[in-house]
């Protein structure tokens, strides 16, 4: 796989500042039941690592220390980690408003038939990855057969109370382009992909997020096979917006790898792109001092770019 992260290095991105920590986003692991063409972790069925449950308590620790409010988590497919229903359970008594990054698939999985079921009970709020309502688009960039799975996925969690009124149950939707180009306006997109999924299955969800590609592992390599990389950064950069700076999610986020390490953000994580926050050298989260986070240079690359083109882009969606 050819490496892009050398093209990004030399940036001239604007420096950004922390501000007050508001949540911990945490990879579970890089096992995956999918093997995605845009995937910036290069997860799959073959990947192994996974977060420990040593590791998995010394973030519980750090939460209750912290009081810390809202557990992100992602992978790879976050519900394959063995551990993942015990730090739900665990975060939830401590009143940790918990978003599962959900690849919709993983419901039909074998030993996971009660999935949809534990993340009602214990109200995770489900982030799913639905990167288009076409089906030859989906399986093209997901494989064959996901969208079938995915759109039945989303029917069992309307039927478990998901994105049904006064439930407290949130279902949101992800997309993110199927090629190298900018997600259309998110409201628009939005109110198409309501009205085609309501029509054409009965499903309902409160949001739709937009995701901009970033130009790093299996995507970035992708670009730079196709000769597609120096134009796609052209495309992000000259989307750039300043507006978009004071909203990026690494300002109120750290990310945690699977062995318990703190990254910038998601994607500095699959850089190994280390944090400043120990003069480059990687922290863990049992050794992190809080107070050293807010105000503290964010560590930048011409990937950021990816999150401040057009109307901003996170794993939180569009900006404005």
């Amino acid at each position: 796989m050819l490496d892009s992260k050398p093209l990004l290095l030399n940036s001239d991105f604007p420096a950004i500042q922390r501000a007050q920590l508001e949540t911990l986003q945490v990879n579970l692991g890089y096992t995956c039941n999918q093997t995605c063409k845009h995937c910036h972790v290069n997860a799959g069925p073959n990947r192994t690592e996974q977060m420990s449950l040593e590791t998995i308590n010394e973030l519980l620790t750090f939460i209750r220390q912290h009081n810390i409010k809202k557990l992100d988590l992602t992978g790879g497919a976050p519900e394959l980690n063995p551990h993942f229903r015990y730090l739900v359970r665990e975060a939830r008594k401590l009143n940790v408003h918990i978003i599962d990054r959900c690849n919709l698939t993983i419901l039909h999985e074998e030993n996971q038939q009660d999935l949809g079921d534990f993340l009602a009970e214990n109200k995770v709020e489900i982030v799913a990855s639905l990167p288009c309502y076409n089906q030859k688009n989906v399986d093209e960039q997901r494989g064959k057969g996901v969208f079938d799975k995915s759109i039945s996925g989303l029917q069992q969690l309307n039927t478990l109370g998901y994105a049904k009124p006064d439930s407290g149950l949130i279902l949101n939707l992800m997309y993110n382009p199927t090629g190298a180009f900018l997600p259309p306006a998110q409201s628009i997109l939005e109110a198409d992909y309501k009205a085609k999924l309501r029509d054409d299955f009965n499903i309902e969800f409160n949001h739709l997020f937009t995701l901009t590609n970033m130009p790093i592992m299996r995507f970035g390599s992708s670009l730079m096979s196709k000769g597609e990389f120096i134009p796609y950064m052209e495309l992000l950069k000259s989307a750039h917006s300043d507006d978009n700076l004071n909203t990026v999610m690494c300002r109120s986020l750290i990310s945690i790898d699977w062995q318990g390490y703190i990254f910038d953000c998601d994607f500095n994580q699959m850089l190994n792109i280390p944090s400043k926050l120990n003069s480059f050298a990687k922290q863990h989260i049992a050794d992190l001092n809080i107070n050293d986070l807010e105000e503290s240079d964010i560590l930048v690359a011409d990937h950021c770019y990816g999150c401040t083109a057009g109307s901003g882009s996170s794993c939180g969606g569009a900006f404005n």
